[in-house]
C-alpha cells in the first residue's frame, strides 16, 4: 500500500518521512490533522481507503491517501470497525511525530449517530475503540476525513 497524494501522484518517501518535512514546511501555520477511512463493497472485492487530512487553519489544507482491497466476505459491522482499526493504525504510526510538531489529531468514523442507519449497528464499539487510545472521536455529520475524503478514493 503506498501513500498518494489527494492528486494520486504517489508519495516516493516513507509517509513518516513526509509528513516530517510537511511539517517542518508548514511550521508557520496551525494545523490538525483527520484521520479516516472508508470503505466500498464492489461484488465481492471490498476496497478501503485512508485519508490523511491536514488541515491549516484558515488557509485550506493538503490530504494522503492510501488504499487497498480484499476478497474476505465482511460483515457490515465488521467492516466498520476495520474502518476505524485502520485510521487508528495510521495515528499510532504518526501520533509521536504530531506530539513533536503541536499537532491536534481527531480520528474520523464513517459511522452515523443516527439509530436508523444500518452503520450505527458500530458506533459504540468504534467510539469505545478511538476514545479507548485516547484520540478524538467524530462521527457522522462530523467525520469528513471518512465520510468525504477517504469515500472520493474508493468511489
Amino acid at each position: 500500500m503506498k501513500w498518494k497524494s489527494f492528486s494520486g501522484k504517489p508519495i516516493k518517501l516513507p509517509i513518516i518521512d513526509e509528513i516530517r518535512l510537511r511539517l517542518i514546511e508548514e511550521s508557520d501555520n496551525k494545523l490538525k490533522v483527520c484521520i479516516g477511512t472508508d470503505s466500498q463493497v464492489k461484488g465481492d472485492i471490498t476496497e478501503f481507503a485512508t485519508a490523511l487530512v491536514f488541515i491549516r487553519e484558515g488557509k485550506g489544507g493538503f490530504i494522503y491517501h492510501k488504499s487497498y482491497q480484499t476478497h474476505q466476505k465482511i460483515s457490515l459491522k465488521e467492516r466498520m470497525i476495520l474502518e476505524v482499526a485502520d485510521s487508528v493504525e495510521v495515528a499510532l504510526m504518526i501520533c509521536p511525530l504530531l506530539d513533536e510538531f503541536n499537532v491536534e489529531l481527531e480520528v474520523h468514523a464513517d459511522i452515523n449517530t443516527d439509530p436508523q442507519f444500518k452503520s450505527n449497528v458500530a458506533l459504540k464499539e468504534a467510539m469505545g475503540y478511538i476514545l479507548g487510545m485516547g484520540y478524538t472521536f467524530k462521527a457522522k455529520p462530523e467525520a469528513f476525513a471518512s465520510t468525504y475524503c477517504a469515500n472520493k478514493v474508493v468511489k
